[in-house]
């Protein structure tokens, strides 16, 4: 099976946001961009939410994202994974990014949202209890995830979900804390 890796975080000091997905599929790793996949709605919601519409080049996308206080990353650093779904990922193979250093470097850092179920898990299994001298952003909310792989729910309802998480984020109310 062979290794993937992530790739390193869109963030920058003034971070508020963070939104985490588990790793990229294979149309990402080839392009060399978080969320490539022409059907993946991630780039059409937060077009929408921050100017970064899936129209505009990679590089003034992740720059609308910064200047709306949002980073992106991955939970996961590496995994063993045939293809691109989270469910043909070998757990036994994760090695999750180092949060601690991210959170030192990006302490503003008061939400995180997972980009679907795998992403929180591995979170939740990989990298919490974060180091007793640093504390966890005070909200952790997962949304559904984005890929076109989620067919249980509408494309409306996860761009509504979304749309609503973001909007509450950042104007400054946390909405609903706690995944969900």
């Amino acid at each position: 099976m062979p290794r993937v890796q992530s790739f390193s975080p869109i963030a920058d000091a003034k971070a508020r946001i963070l939104i985490l997905g588990s790793m990229p599929g294979k149309a990402s790793l080839a392009a060399g961009q978080y969320y490539a996949h022409a059907q993946n709605l991630f780039w059409r919601i937060l077009g929408e939410i921050t100017g970064a519409a899936p129209s505009l080049p990679y590089a003034a996308r992740a720059r609308a994202l910064k200047s709306s206080g949002i980073a992106l990353w991955d939970v996961l650093a590496s995994c063993a994974r045939e293809g691109s779904l989270d469910s043909a990922i070998d757990d036994a193979s994760v090695r999750a990014n180092d949060f601690a250093a991210f959170y030192r470097a990006h302490p503003r850092i008061a939400q995180v949202f997972f980009n679907g179920a795998k992403a929180e898990a591995c979170y939740r299994k990989q990298v919490l209890p974060l180091p007793a001298d640093l504390a966890a952003p005070a909200s952790l909310r997962r949304l559904p995830s984005t890929s076109p792989a989620n067919a249980s729910m509408s494309r409306a309802h996860k761009q509504r979900v979304w749309k609503q998480a973001l909007r509450l984020a950042l104007a400054g109310r946390q909405g609903r804390a706690g995944a969900s």
